[in-house]
């Protein structure tokens, strides 16, 4: 198999890099503008972000902030990215996955539902039935998305939140921890709480 190249050197990073291991890479680097860091995860440091393309490598975006996310996923090349599935993931046949999207060990993705571009579905969460994933959304740590459930671009769905069936998210929200959503949200903002409500100020 290929080279991956992975951008970012940071936790998140580490945890792709492991499963790029478990689906059979044998060779993986990373590229981070931060020029203090040699290694991650046992891995070597070989350039600066905007260096990636200078290798003949398949690549993968391993930054969790969605807006730095999507500003370097689609610098990238047409046919560089991949898109990154743990062994341990349950993944539907008939589910589509956007290029530079990556699902964590214990993820479950059930029919019927569709993930946008450079999507962060993480560990042991769960996308059910009739899901629509909008581009650069991270569905984060143990959070389920119920049926029918539709997240806008950029949003960030905490760890352990739940998301009740037929509720739609707009874009760039951010849902808390452990909230409990069991209504359209329509507002841009950060909303915690069981249910939940939005912060002001």
């Amino acid at each position: 198999m290929r080279l991956l190249a992975i951008i970012g050197a940071s936790g998140h990073g580490k945890v792709i890099a492991d499963i790029a291991r478990k689906i059979g890479y044998s060779e993986i680097v990373f590229f981070d503008d931060d020029e203090s860091i040699r290694e991650c995860g046992g891995y070597p440091v070989i350039g600066k972000c905007t260096e990636t393309g200078q290798i003949d490598a398949d690549v993968i975006v391993g930054i969790g902030n969605s807006g730095v996310r999507k500003r370097i996923q689609e610098s990238i090349p047409d046919g560089k990215l991949v898109t990154l599935i743990h062994p341990d993931a349950v993944i539907a046949e008939d589910t589509m996955i956007g290029e530079g999207t990556v699902v964590m060990a214990g993820a479950v993705i059930n029919p019927g539902a569709r993930i946008g571009r450079g999507c962060i579905i993480n560990t042991c969460s769960s996308v059910d039935h009739d899901c629509k994933v909008g581009n650069y959304v991270h569905i984060a740590v143990g959070s389920h998305l119920c049926g029918t459930v539709s997240v806008g671009n950029g949003t960030w769905i905490g760890a352990g939140a739940t998301i009740i069936n037929n509720v739609s998210i707009c874009p760039d929200c951010m849902i808390g921890a452990g909230a409990v959503v069991i209504k359209n949200i329509v507002e841009q903002g950060t909303y915690i709480g069981c249910p939940v409500s939005k912060m002001q100020g």
